[in-house]
């Protein structure tokens, strides 16, 4: 079994690829609908003020092998 992504719009219930891909005239599979972001009103500046305190080397480098295990090696 193989699986493709493929970048669609629905409209009135029909899926139409977008761009210059093609679909398959028979498949099954899964189709998962992106909303578009829902707007709410901005969080007010300071919301979270007393719950925690940054410590004073947030901002040192990591130590070379933690920044190796990022980096996959």
């Amino acid at each position: 079994m193989s699986y493709r992504t493929v970048e669609v719009e629905i409209d009135h219930g029909h899926v139409l690829p977008k761009g210059a891909e093609t679909l398959p005239d028979q498949a099954s599979g899964l189709l998962t609908i992106l909303a578009p972001a829902t707007t709410s009103e901005p969080r007010p500046i300071g919301l979270a003020r007393g719950q925690f305190t940054v410590p004073e080397d947030f901002n040192t480098p990591l130590p070379e092998d933690i920044l190796q295990t990022f980096e996959g090696k």
